[in-house]
């Protein structure tokens, strides 16, 4: 695996996007117009529009800006835009995203007007557009890859046979030095335990455990239950009735063999230094799709493996999601939605060792070019963590 040889976009930094996006990135919400005005004039780039950025302070406007920043600084983005209402906080973002090397310029709203801003955000993406388009893949391993990893409406095939197939892909990953993401700190709630005993150290082990109590505690502190959201009506319908057999197939994930060597806050990238393990990582990050793959695809993710049994249909607009499905009926009545069908691990026509090769193949083929399902159906769930009301 290790001298597996994928074709990718090198950025100045040195990292390699399999994808070549020119991103119009608007910072609040008052310059989502804005962004989508220049995205429609400029045919190839793609706006990001979310409905915050306004009076949030603390730990929630440091995740605002982290969010976006990261996005930026994503491998699969070649060059970005800024819009913002404010000069210092569109300012703030393209400094944030400038050390990466690629072309990143901004704009404020105040004191210009959407149209003045428009104008001159088109022409600046339009140069940003053909500096892209002269952009060629070249070849690199498949270790420059970061992978993250998610399921949705999981169901019994879920934690039987699509989890254990990326688990077998993260096993594999590890080995050969990839960095790989995990998260979605509800959905351990009941295995906790496993995923402590997998820590490489005592003080990752305590810095993971510390993570997951810290959620536990501000669920308590609300005094709400989370029946009817975990595990979610589609969980229970596929035969997930409590949170403890839900997070039973979710930590199958990460595989017979992976350790966990960090855990990042959400949408924090490794350290860079050379110290830094590459391997396994935890993120806390919540369980919805889109904000979970949002986070991740900010904290460097080039690939998404995202499992479903009942039929999710996320996509992202920056990390391309793989699908893969174990429930023939899902692969049957969704199959525009499904990338790898693993089905077969239930009737025995499949190994794991062989699922885990069609996964790997498919890793592959999208970092080479290949769309995946949901980005051919336009899914671009682009969804930001909010922490608490903004001020």
């Amino acid at each position: 695996m290790s001298e597996t040889t994928i074709y990718g976009y090198r950025r100045p930094d040195g990292r390699i996007g399999v994808r070549n996006h020119v991103v119009i990135l608007p910072v609040d919400d008052l310059s989502n117009a804005a962004a989508e005005h220049v995205a429609a004039l400029i045919p190839g780039t793609l706006a990001l529009p979310h409905p915050y950025g306004r009076l949030q302070y603390g730990e929630d406007l440091e995740l605002h800006f982290r969010t976006l920043i990261g996005t930026g600084c994503n491998p699969n983005v070649a060059a970005v835009v800024v819009i913002c209402i404010e000069p210092k906080w569109a300012q703030r973002v393209v400094d944030g995203i400038a050390p990466t090397g690629k072309p990143v310029w901004g704009i404020s709203i105040e004191g210009r007007g959407d149209l003045k801003v428009i104008e001159q955000a088109a022409r600046k993406a339009a140069e940003f557009m053909q500096y892209a388009s002269e952009l060629r893949r070249e070849p690199a391993p498949l270790t420059a890859l970061t992978i993250s990893m998610k399921c949705g409406e999981s169901d019994t095939t879920t934690g039987l046979a699509s989890n254990p197939a990326i688990g077998e892909v993260c096993d594999r990953l590890t080995a050969a030095g990839n960095v790989v993401y995990f998260g979605e700190t509800s959905e351990v709630t009941g295995a906790e335990d496993l995923v402590a005993a997998r820590c490489a150290t005592p003080a990752v082990r305590q810095q993971f455990l510390e993570t997951h109590r810290r959620y536990v505690a501000a669920i308590e502190s609300r005094g709400v239950s989370l029946l009817g959201s975990q595990p979610t009506e589609g969980n229970i319908a596929g035969g997930l009735t409590t949170i403890e057999e839900k997070a039973l197939g979710n930590v199958q994930k990460i595989g017979r063999r992976s350790l966990v060597v960090g855990v990042l806050g959400p949408a924090e990238a490794p350290p860079t230094d050379g110290d830094a393990p590459r391997g396994l990582y935890f993120m806390d990050t919540s369980s919805a799709a889109a904000e979970c793959v949002t986070l991740m695809a900010a904290a460097g993710a080039q690939i998404h493996l995202f499992t479903t049994g009942q039929g999710n249909i996320i996509g992202h607009p920056i990390e391309p999601v793989i699908k893969i499905s174990a429930n023939p009926k899902t692969v049957a009545s969704m199959r525009e939605h499904i990338d790898v069908d693993v089905s077969g691990i239930l009737d025995g026509s499949l190994t794991l060792e062989q699922a885990g090769d069609l996964i790997m193949d498919m890793i592959v083929r999208t970092a080479n070019g290949r769309l995946t399902a949901a980005e051919v159906l336009g899914h671009r769930e682009f969804v930001l963590t909010k922490l608490y009301p903004s001020a």
